[in-house]
């Protein structure tokens, strides 16, 4: 009788995986297919509030994207997660919140692109990477799976137009370890965790 109970369990088990994969390809493509709107509406206005409930991307959504964390970089929220995870995964989630912060500061502000995965990239054609991660020629794939599915939880957010700007405007980070001859001609914002934040002199992110 045991026997035959697991064997209805492996089998029941079975017949549910394909359902389940489905399911989350379904939930990727709605996921992806948001961002790609929700971006597109941030590089071309300021309006800060939150994306209505029929545009915003869902926990469940998010999750099904990029599951392995090894998928090429080539969607809002791919690029997003991957660029937050890899700046600040060791850091405090307010660290990655304001590398979020950050990236959404500069879509489709000047001299920004405005895609997230082109700001993210933005260099990379002349090894001026702006994220040094994507230009250090390691691999990009994830390695601490818990820490990449808060990444993709923050960029949710950001997207949505649900995170705070912890960085009051700044387009510009650098780790505090170091002093970039550059940070000299912009306006320090504010100082979060291991990152000081700047702007432009008199000016602020769209």
């Amino acid at each position: 009788m045991r026997l035959d109970w697991i064997a209805a369990c492996f089998a029941l088990t079975m017949l549910a995986a394909p359902a389940f994969a489905a399911d989350q390809e379904q939930k990727q493509k709605v996921a992806e297919d948001k961002a790609e709107v929700l971006e597109q509406k941030a590089a071309q206005n300021s309006n800060p509030a939150p994306a209505p409930k029929s545009e915003a991307i869902t926990q469940p959504e998010v999750q099904a994207v990029d599951p392995a964390g090894k998928a090429p970089l080539d969607d809002a929220i791919t690029c997003l997660a991957r660029s937050i995870y890899w700046e600040a995964k060791g850091q405090d989630s307010q660290d990655m919140q304001a590398v979020a912060n950050v990236v959404m500061n500069r879509l489709g502000h000047e001299g920004f692109p405005d895609t997230v995965c082109g700001v993210v990239k933005q260099g990379s054609e002349t090894k001026s990477c702006q994220f040094s991660w994507w230009c250090d020629g390691r691999s990009d794939s994830v390695q601490e799976e818990t820490r990449y599915a808060i990444a993709k939880e923050i960029a949710r957010k950001a997207l949505n137009k649900e995170l705070p700007d912890l960085t009051k405007g700044a387009l510009y980070f650098h780790d505090r370890t170091v002093k970039p001859d550059w940070s000299k001609e912009y306006t320090n914002t504010v100082n979060i965790g291991m990152f000081k934040f700047y702007k432009p002199h008199g000016g602020d992110a769209k």
